[in-house]
């Protein structure tokens, strides 16, 4: 896949707008009820990386940035600050904050999740994209060590453990993330006059599949 693994600088990234997309097909029957079904499994994002522009230097860096991944060619790392973390921002992340699987002493390979719950309902959401140095691992929560009882995969966010969990043992992991993105044009509009007169340009990007 056409993928560079860089992050947009997160000094212009701070105050874009943006947060996860859902596709749902709605039929209205005769009768007034609606039938909703949708074909996504899993959500998308979308981001406005314009509106985090700040200055004129901010302004070269993005369009150094995009020129370098040929506009919509390749895809790249993206910090959504309002959810970047496995854990609420007022806690400290640690190995125990995310469920990521059951052991059963046969499975060695996990795929890192995030788990969205409220009033009962649940969405995994698989996180691919992790930070290298924040990622910490528990199983039946004892803590492990990278190297040592398992590796991590940061471009795929799968971890192999060198030996399987023991049966019904909690997998749980803690860490930062990224969103793997691409710029959703091929044209970059500025202007300088106007950027000044308090205008930003629109810099549209969408979530990709890995």
């Amino acid at each position: 896949m056409n993928f560079h693994e860089v992050r947009f600088p997160t000094d212009v990234s701070f105050g874009a707008l943006g947060g996860p997309e859902r596709r749902t097909e709605i039929v209205t029957l005769a009768n007034g009820h609606e039938e909703r079904n949708t074909p996504w499994a899993y959500s998308r994002r979308r981001y406005d990386a314009g509106m985090g522009l700040r200055s004129l230097d901010d302004l070269e860096v993005l369009i150094a940035f995009f020129e370098a991944r040929r506009g919509q060619m390749y895809g790249f790392r993206w910090k959504d600050w309002a959810d970047y973390r496995s854990v609420k921002p007022s806690r400290e992340i640690s190995g125990g904050d995310q469920l990521i699987g059951m052991g059963d002493e046969v499975q060695t390979v996990f795929q890192i999740v995030k788990n969205y719950t409220s009033g009962g309902a649940a969405y995994a959401r698989p996180i691919e994209k992790l930070v290298a140095g924040t990622v910490e691992v528990q199983v039946s929560g004892d803590p492990l060590a990278e190297g040592v009882d398992y590796e991590v995969d940061l471009n795929t966010g799968l971890v192999t453990f060198y030996h399987p969990p023991d049966i019904q043992a909690e997998i749980t992991a803690g860490y930062e993330f990224d969103v793997p993105v691409r710029f959703d044009m091929d044209t970059l509009m500025t202007s300088v006059a106007t950027y000044q007169a308090g205008e930003v340009p629109h810099v549209p990007l969408v979530e990709v599949r890995i």
